[in-house]
């Protein structure tokens, strides 16, 4: 019989130890060594049709983590409800955060009723037991951190913000008028950023997520800019002739090198990588609208968002 000897407790406590020289393990990313985030499109097809399901937009393959994961911060999702049937979700997330592409219904979270129809943004903080309830055919784009949280080891157990609803009056109204104010000065960007009054430091829509709605007039380029965060872009409205070119590098004169080029379709959403330079594109004579929801709550917390802007000369905001 062989009596199995205790391990030295000293060898327990050194076993994982690994040491790099300082070039061989600086830049992972560079190195190959973590992959980056790839260019994903997730068409419209995928919530059109079926039963009441959730639908994970999900790259974690292609970034070798626990899945689902849109990014390493975030999960994107279509969410289908058939009218008269609900759905329950529950993630280990501290933000949740729905925007209702189709139909209308109600989601219960605790002791809480909040009722929601086409356009409208629902946000809700930690992952609590909730059922969605849809009146018609519903369809949501939903994101939400769990995988954050996956990568950290930790388990959401408090809530930094109150349940919040954004109606699409509400947020249509306070469009139109950035717009109309921006049409007289010739802005460049068109939109409104939505930001919950607990958020005083980030002005975001919540301490991880960032949410825009924004109008790309017809005939309109919005030129290049890049930031740090992640951007899952949900496209609502648009006609052909409307898209987005992407790449890491932009030229002398603030031109996108070899862009990859990514062709809008109503309520289909994309990837855009954090660090990527991108410009939206409107060659259409329509109107087209989109939401870009990204981890720049986040971000914006560590300092670490990096927002940067190509103006009109050709040259970059510092």
């Amino acid at each position: 019989m062989t009596i199995p000897q205790p391990q030295n407790p000293l060898e327990q406590l050194q076993e994982n130890c690994r040491y790099f020289e300082y070039t061989q393990a600086a830049d992972p990313i560079g190195s190959g060594t973590i992959s980056k985030l790839p260019f994903a499109n997730f068409g419209s097809e995928l919530h059109q049709t079926g039963g009441t399901r959730i639908i994970p937009l999900d790259v974690s393959a292609q970034l070798n983590c626990p899945g689902p994961a849109t990014s390493p911060a975030l999960c994107a999702n279509f969410v289908r409800i058939l009218a008269g049937e609900s759905l329950a979700t529950n993630f280990n997330a501290t933000s949740l955060l729905f925007f209702v592409m189709y139909g209308s219904g109600h989601t219960a979270f605790d002791d809480l009723t909040i009722p929601w129809q086409t356009g409208d943004f629902v946000v809700l903080p930690i992952g609590k037991d909730t059922r969605h309830f849809a009146d018609s055919d519903a369809a949501f784009y939903l994101v939400h951190d769990q995988p954050l949280l996956t990568y950290l080891g930790v388990k959401a157990e408090t809530q930094c913000f109150k349940p919040t609803l954004y109606t699409a009056a509400d947020s249509l109204r306070e469009l139109a008028a950035v717009q109309k104010a921006a049409e007289a000065v010739n802005r460049n960007r068109i939109s409104i950023l939505l930001a919950n009054k607990a958020m005083d430091q980030t002005l975001t829509v919540t301490h991880t997520l960032w949410a825009m709605l924004g109008v790309l007039p017809k005939g309109a380029v919005q030129l290049p800019h890049r930031h740090q965060s992640v951007a899952l872009d949900l496209i609502l409205d648009c006609a052909p002739g409307c898209y987005t070119l992407v790449g890491p590098q932009i030229s002398a004169n603030g031109q996108i090198v070899n862009p990859t080029r990514v062709d809008w379709q109503p309520y289909s959403a994309f990837i855009t990588p954090p660090g990527y330079w991108h410009a939206h594109y409107n060659e259409s004579d329509k109107e087209a609208h989109l939401i870009p929801l990204q981890d720049a709550g986040l971000q914006t917390y560590l300092r670490s968002l990096d927002i940067k802007f190509v103006l009109p000369d050709g040259s970059v905001s510092r």
